[in-house]
């Protein structure tokens, strides 16, 4: 949460919405992602991160698993994260 608003972060965003397709290892996985693509730590995180952030992510979930339905609905979600109006989390 942000100090003061009680508003999630956008990493806790991308987590939540991980956490539907990779269950307990949503916040593992997109932390090594942010880490290890963006040489970013996770609160760092930033709405124009986004875009390359999930063409990493699909990459490695195209890989994790055989299920395109699965990836496309999850990449899918993540784009409609990263869509949003406003100028939150720039």
């Amino acid at each position: 949460m942000n100090p003061g608003t009680g508003e999630a972060t956008l990493y806790e965003e991308v987590v939540d919405i991980t956490h539907e397709y990779l269950g307990p290892a949503a916040d593992r996985f997109i932390t090594r992602q942010i880490r290890s693509h963006l040489h970013k730590n996770p609160e760092e995180l930033k709405k124009r991160d986004l875009k390359n952030l999930i063409d990493w992510i699909g990459l490695a979930m195209s890989i994790l698993s055989e299920d395109e339905e699965l990836v496309h609905k999850y990449i899918a979600s993540l784009n409609g994260l990263a869509a949003k109006n406003g100028r939150r989390h720039e």
